[in-house]
């Protein structure tokens, strides 16, 4: 056989698969050729040769993690001062003037840090979302940036053109006008967004929130969207004041604000929907919209607790993400899925789930958390292709070191342990056949030299 392009794993103490049987191997392994699986199963069933092979025993191999909303610039502003104990509407006023002055050096180097630090946490798959460009800054900086480390990317191109002057809550300063965001939008669309199966690129049109661009720029960026076949994206529902907000700008409650701007459908996805009633989670799961679950930036910003059990429960696609490095100030991915799990559970014993004279209420599992941060990552993205270790789906993969310290008395269920014990990295970040992380080490960029650039970028921004 041609053993070009081939990539052996084998002899995995538990491969996790995520596929339709939710099937669990152990001494698993997988044959990918030219970035795409062609077997997985226990190691024996599998091609005995490839151009590469790792013998992967003593780890855990699971699907990469799929991050569903981001902001990589904001890991140059993490833990701010003035923006560390304060909620939404008043941390985006501290730092909207801050990002003011970034330009697309900034863009390029915080781009390279969130995705060395979601590598490293095992996510294979990132949707960012950029809505402001300052200073020459394009989306183009972004894409070129993520394309040296080798992550997959979901590239946001965002908006916001509603200022102080016009009743936004954004400045002056960092808006644009809507003819050139709508012109801009179809150009990085036609320059850069790739259909197809095991694309490295898509493009996504992100209209920042309801309290930062019109109604019009909804509906038009709605309409070019769904001419170029490309998903929408924005936040909603994340806080009481955008609640407040809404109801006095728009007469309706976010939810129903995006129905009237035409912002409901199976290619749309929102950012937190923390605070979303009964009858709204009824018309996310009628029209199949998805959600961006974002738990850390929730608590960090005391918005609130998502109802991600009652969403899963009404057959909605639900994501984790590990949202704004200034707003999580992490971009652990595999951190983010554990305190997915804790918070829904934290939420549940609040609704009475933990009194014994009553019925339980439901609590999530760690491996409800994981299939989020997998397949329930793909789903809200879209990708048929990434999610789950099967045949015909992307090469992407993690492994984790089943004799880190994290993991010593948890191998009783090593695949629960991943959330519950919160092991710190992954051996191994494979995408697309390629490796990113190797031996925990990233392979795709001089992270000293990163933190380095990184910081140095983030004093002069913040001085």
């Amino acid at each position: 056989m041609n053993l070009m392009g081939t990539l052996l794993i084998k002899n995995a103490d538990i491969l996790v698969t995520m596929d339709d049987h939710r099937r669990e191997i152990k001494g698993g392994g997988i044959f990918i050729k030219d970035g795409f699986i062609e077997a997985v199963g226990p190691t024996d069933s599998l091609p005995g040769q490839a151009e590469e092979i790792l013998d992967l025993s003593g780890h855990i191999v699971l699907p990469g993690l799929v991050n569903t909303h981001h902001h990589f610039y904001q890991t140059l502003t993490r833990v701010i001062p003035d923006a560390q104990d304060v909620n939404l509407f008043h941390w985006l006023k501290t730092l909207y003037p801050i990002w003011a002055r970034m330009g697309p050096e900034h863009i390029r180097v915080s781009t390279k840090t969130a995705l060395a630090e979601l590598a490293l946490s095992g996510c294979t798959t990132a949707s960012d979302h950029l809505y402001l460009f300052p200073n020459g800054s394009r989306l183009d900086d972004e894409i070129q940036a993520a394309q040296e480390i080798g992550l997959r990317l979901h590239a946001s191109r965002g908006s916001m053109s509603l200022g102080e002057s016009k009743g936004g809550l954004p400045p002056d300063s960092v808006v644009e006008g809507e003819d050139e965001i709508l012109r801009d939008s179809q150009r990085v669309i036609e320059a850069y967004h790739d259909p197809e199966p095991g694309s490295f690129v898509q493009i996504v049109l992100a209209p920042c929130s309801p309290f930062s661009v019109t109604g019009d720029l909804m509906r038009e960026s709605a309409a070019l969207a769904r001419d170029y076949g490309v998903r929408l994206h924005t936040h909603l529902s994340e806080t009481e004041d955008e609640i407040d907000f809404c109801l006095e700008q728009f007469g309706h409650r976010p939810v129903a604000y995006m129905e009237e701007v035409d912002w409901i459908g199976p290619d749309v996805w929102f950012a937190h929907s923390v605070h979303v009633n009964e009858q709204e989670l009824d018309v996310y799961a009628e029209n199949h919209c998805g959600v961006a679950h974002c738990p850390s930036s929730n608590m960090r910003l005391a918005s609130g607790a998502a109802p991600i059990l009652d969403m899963l429960q009404a057959g909605i696609d639900v994501g984790v993400g590990v949202d704004g490095s200034a707003s999580n100030d992490s971009s652990h991915m595999l951190e983010e899925v554990r305190q997915a799990m804790l918070l829904a559970r934290l939420r549940a014993g609040m609704l009475g789930a933990s009194r014994s004279n009553e019925e339980h209420l439901p609590i999530m599992s760690a491996r409800q958390a994981l299939e989020m941060g997998t397949r329930g990552g793909a789903a809200v993205l879209g990708r048929s292709d990434i999610g789950s270790l099967e045949e015909g789906k992307a090469g992407d993969f993690i492994a984790l070191d089943l004799s880190q310290v994290s993991y010593a008395g948890a191998l009783h269920d090593p695949v629960a342990a991943l959330p519950f014990c919160a092991p710190r990295g992954v051996a191994y970040n494979v995408v697309g056949g390629k490796f990113v992380v190797k031996e925990g080490a990233l392979v795709t960029a001089d992270v000293d030299q990163l933190i380095e650039t990184h910081n140095q970028l983030a004093q002069q921004l913040v001085q």
